[in-house]
């Protein structure tokens, strides 16, 4: 089943009298359950294209449909509201809140989403920070933590809300190459124990190498699309 399907996109941005192209007749269908990279030099379109995933922008022309909702034609409160209920966001900085601990960046979402009582809540929250590995970091705040440690915090912030698809923009970019391959490894631990679509923006090879699909953009065009053979679901090690 597919969970994305854009059609002939494109996103132009006006500065003064230039208008600069980001993306020009990109069309692609990501399944469900699925691990895809977007690739390309930067100004390539990556981000861009993340942006109007995750309806934190509008297309020029072309429609985007995520999860049976046609995201194109959503207005800003509407396109928050259902950016809340479907979509996480993983970044290369973490953008974790400094005055809050692990606990409470991860918990925040539930509180700003949805209405769960406080019991239930922690439950989730608790359950969560466990299976990511950083539960006796819980009450830690984010200048106490390792790079390594804040992402973690940062897949479990993204994955609180059940989302049918997590974003992911060069969310290894600040990593070393083993606690790369630890997050690599644990989103898609994630990915196979919920079934939740991973979707990255990057440059870094690692996670080139570990995705299913492999979608090359330049100059705002989509060049090539790859599938890969890859491992049946649960042999990846953490």
């Amino acid at each position: 089943m597919d969970l994305v399907i854009a059609k002939n996109l494109d996103k132009d941005y006006i500065t003064g009298k230039v208008t600069v192209h980001a993306l020009e007749d990109v069309s692609f269908n990501i399944t469900s359950g699925s691990f895809v990279s977007f690739v390309g030099p930067s100004g390539s379109g990556k981000t861009t294209l993340l942006n109007l995933i995750g309806c934190l922008d509008r297309p020029t022309s072309g429609t985007i449909n995520v999860a049976g909702t046609d995201v194109s034609q959503l207005d800003r409160r509407t396109g928050a509201l259902f950016r809340g209920k479907n979509i996480g966001f993983i970044f290369q900085d973490f953008n974790l809140i400094p005055v809050l601990s692990v606990y409470e960046n991860v918990e925040y979402p539930l509180i700003i989403v949805k209405g769960i009582h406080i019991k239930d809540r922690r439950k989730k929250v608790m359950e969560l920070i466990e299976a990511v590995g950083i539960g006796s970091e819980k009450d830690k705040y984010p200048d106490q933590l390792s790079g390594g440690q804040k992402q973690r915090v940062a897949v479990a912030r993204a994955l609180i809300t059940s989302p049918k698809l997590v974003l992911a923009d060069e969310p290894t970019a600040n990593l070393d190459t083993q606690t790369a391959a630890m997050i690599i490894g644990l989103m898609k631990k994630m990915r196979d124990e919920l079934g939740t679509t991973f979707i990255f923006s990057t440059h870094d090879f690692r996670i080139v190498d570990a995705a299913e699909v492999i979608h090359t953009l330049r100059d705002g065009r989509l060049l090539d699309s790859k599938q890969k053979n890859t491992q049946k679901k649960g042999e990846q090690d953490v």
